[in-house]
């Protein structure tokens, strides 16, 4: 199976005046198409800077990095924006949605950014939204929606450009445990659609949805564990 997201030596240095920070420390992995990947660590330990990288939101100081086949280490700004809006879709914790304006149209807003026709864009949010289990509220608002159903909306969002990669940050976070649950079901449900997702969670009982679990420490991987087989990093 190929791979999707292939991480080389990855290191991440922060200047800070005359100070320096390393978080990430030679990070290397790859993802193939398929995976269900939930990223773990304590705050500082690099997951979140890895995430950014990921999401072309940020660049590795040194080390390679290959999205779908495309060295995007290199890319100008315009082009990681580019890169971010065909490749990639994102679900945040927060939800992220416009609140004054209705959920198709935001499912819709990545396909503005690409320059879809209007009634292509709505067909494939309606899809979309049919998909994550959201017909017939394509017109509601944020306001008239539950938080798992906001969520929903913004998974919606992520596919409607069938991107290669999902990635969620903490995508359960501001979710009661009910709900949590319905929504990583859903994340399940997607995976076994084909969909590659890659999770970042504190959460123990969230990661175990994900078929494989890569643990970050210092900077560091120090566990990559899959189908119930743990690789201790050295």
């Amino acid at each position: 199976m190929s791979s999707v997201i292939s991480l080389t030596d990855i290191h991440r240095i922060f200047i800070m005046g005359d100070q320096q920070f390393e978080a990430l420390k030679g990070i290397t992995f790859s993802v193939a198409t398929g995976e269900f990947v939930a990223i773990m660590g304590a705050s500082g330990s690099g997951k979140s800077t890895c995430m950014n990288l990921l999401g072309c939101l940020d660049q590795p100081t040194s080390g390679e990095y290959l999205l779908d086949g495309l060295d995007v280490g290199g890319m100008s700004a315009k082009e990681l924006a580019d890169i971010r809006n065909k490749k990639l879709g994102f679900v945040f914790q927060g939800f992220n949605l416009l609140a004054r304006t209705p959920a198709v149209e935001n499912v819709e807003l990545p396909l503005v950014y690409a320059g879809f026709g209007s009634k292509e864009r709505r067909s494939r949010a309606i899809a979309a939204m049919e998909q994550v289990g959201l017909a017939g509220k394509e017109t509601n608002h944020s306001s008239q929606l539950s938080g798992g159903q906001q969520q929903r909306v913004a998974i919606a969002r992520a596919l409607v450009n069938s991107p290669a990669v999902i990635l969620a940050d903490e995508p359960t976070g501001n979710l009661d445990s009910g709900t949590s649950e319905e929504i990583m079901n859903l994340f399940t449900s997607l995976n076994r659609q084909g969909i590659t997702i890659i999770m970042v969670t504190h959460e123990a009982d969230v990661a175990a949805y994900a078929g494989r679990r890569i643990t970050f420490r210092d900077g560091r991987i120090i566990s990559d564990s899959q189908a119930g087989l743990t690789a201790q990093a050295a």
